[in-house]
This record gives structure tokens, C-alpha cells and sequence, in this order.
């Protein structure tokens, strides 16, 4: 193999970290095959200041490399799985989902919710984490912070705000659980995750079977299946990585359990359901706009 399979991925430290990690997967399944990561700066990444539900579209981290593969420049698209548009762009295959790392929420700045001090300022841009904390500590208040992951990490060591909440994943992924004293939040009990938090997503253009079939040992099947019946919930919101939905899906023996939330102009509603995959997702959604 002396073509080189070609990454593209977002420039952030830890989609680089990212993209580093889904290079040495490939390598181990296949001896000797030569790969380059080609880093571009994402929609998302270019405006800093507008918090992720102002900017009023969806796929904002994947824009650019889907772009790259499906103009050539790359063959392979790396993403956080979370970020990906429910609807794939034309031209763009179903992605191979990766075996998922710690999908839960770490709250930085407290040991527990319960122990940070009346009136917290949390610092997050997700309507999903603060409407979820809110639900739990009422006085806590929230302000809008945007950048990677030591940018946020900065801010409350510098005391701009008290408390902020990132993905266990990345913080894992960069080596900095704990150094930032980071404490995973229960998804059955405290913060229900976004969909597909903690998965990696591969994606290609359609009629590549040379990516196809390099990506193929990279599938984690589990995973698939739990992002599937989450990102199926998502779709049918019609939401995108802005929306106010926590949904968790785990294997429970023979069934699976799934665990969601959604705020809306009725209020937060949360449910907690155990069954079949292909008969989850609709049940969730009638849940979630059943009566109270």
C-alpha cells in the first residue's frame, strides 16, 4: 500500500488528538499502511464568540472535512461523533462508528453538583448541560464560554467563572481528568449526555470501497447500535448539536435501557425506558411529548 490514506479532521488539539488516535487504529489492522492528517479550521472553530445555539444551523464542526473528502482532498473524515448532522451531505456514505470512550459529563470545579456554593456562575454554551444543572440547583447561574478544552479549563482556575461541565472523552483523551479534578456526572441519575457523546465517527464518500473497506475493522458494533437508537431520537427532534437533548443509550442483557432529556417551552422532561433498539427510538419521542 504506498498511496497515502488520507485524514481530514478539525485543527483543535483534541480533534488532532482524535485524529492521531483513529491513524495508529488504522495502522495496527493494517501493517505498513502510510497516513497523513490534514487539519482544517471548522465554521465552528472560526467564531469563538457566538455561543453554539445562536449560530442557527447544524454540522458546524464538520462542515470543512466533509468538504475536503468530498472534493478529493482527503479520503476519510475523523469527527466527534456528536457534532455530525443527523442527515449525511450528498455524496457522503454512512459513517463507521469507533468503539465509544467515556460518554459522561464531568463537572470541573466542585466535587459534586450539590457541593458547589449557592449562586455558582457556570460557564457552558450547551442549552442541553445548563438546562439539566438548572433543573437540578435552581440558583445556579450560567454565562456563555466557547474554545477547546484548556481555554475552558483556564477560565475557572482563573475564577471567570466557578464551575464549568466538558465531556469526560476529551478531558481523558488529553490526559487532563485529573488535573482539572474532573468528577463524571451519573447519566442515570445526574447529567444525561448528548447523543453519541464519547464516539468517534469515520466518514467517506460514497463508492470509496478502498476507505471502506480500511475503515471496516474500526467498526465497534455496540456502539453502533447505541449511537443509532440516540442519533434516531435526535432526527426525529429535527435537532441538531444545539438542541436541549440528553439521550444515553447502554446494553441491558438482551434489551437496551436508554435514558433522555429535552427541555422545551413546556418544561423539562426526562424518561427512562428499557427495550428493544428498533422500537426505542419512537418510544422515547412519544414519551418525551406525552402528557406529564
Amino acid at each position: 500500500m504506498t498511496t497515502p490514506f488520507r485524514l481530514a479532521t478539525r485543527a483543535s488539539p483534541l480533534a488532532m488528538w482524535q485524529a492521531r488516535h483513529v491513524a495508529a487504529l488504522l495502522r495496527a489492522a493494517w501493517p505498513g499502511l502510510p497516513i497523513e492528517i490534514h487539519a482544517l479550521t471548522s465554521s465552528g472553530d472560526q467564531d469563538l464568540e457566538t455561543p453554539l445555539y445562536g449560530m442557527g444551523n447544524v454540522g458546524v464542526f464538520a462542515r470543512e472535512v466533509h468538504a475536503a473528502v468530498l472534493n478529493g482532498t482527503a479520503d476519510v473524515a475523523v469527527h466527534s461523533c456528536k457534532d455530525l448532522p443527523t442527515t449525511a451531505p450528498t455524496g457522503i456514505a454512512a459513517p463507521v462508528i469507533c468503539k465509544r470512550h467515556d460518554p459522561r459529563d464531568a463537572l470541573i470545579g466542585a466535587t459534586s453538583i450539590d457541593a458547589l456554593p449557592q449562586g455558582t456562575l457556570v460557564g457552558s454554551s450547551s442549552l442541553r448541560r445548563r438546562s439539566q444543572l438548572a433543573a437540578l440547583r435552581p440558583d445556579l447561574r450560567f454565562t456563555s464560554i466557547r474554545g477547546n478544552v484548556q481555554t475552558r479549563l483556564g477560565k475557572v482556575a482563573a475564577g471567570e467563572v466557578g464551575a464549568t461541565i466538558l465531556a469526560c472523552a476529551g478531558l481523558s483523551r488529553m490526559g487532563l481528568m485529573r488535573q482539572a479534578r474532573a468528577r463524571g456526572l451519573d447519566p442515570h441519575h445526574e447529567l444525561i449526555p448528548a447523543p453519541a457523546q464519547g464516539a468517534l465517527a469515520l466518514d467517506h464518500r460514497c463508492g470509496d470501497t478502498r476507505s471502506a473497506v480500511l475503515l471496516s475493522p474500526l467498526r465497534h458494533h455496540d456502539t453502533a447500535r447505541a449511537v443509532t437508537i440516540e442519533r434516531e431520537v435526535l432526527a426525529g427532534l429535527r435537532g441538531g448539536c444545539s438542541l436541549p437533548l440528553g439521550c444515553y443509550a447502554v446494553r441491558a442483557g438482551v434489551s437496551w435501557q436508554l435514558e433522555a432529556c429535552l427541555d422545551s417551552e413546556t418544561g423539562i422532561r426526562r424518561v427512562s425506558l428499557q427495550g428493544h433498539a428498533a422500537t426505542l427510538p419512537q418510544r422515547c419521542l412519544d414519551a418525551l411529548f406525552s402528557a406529564p
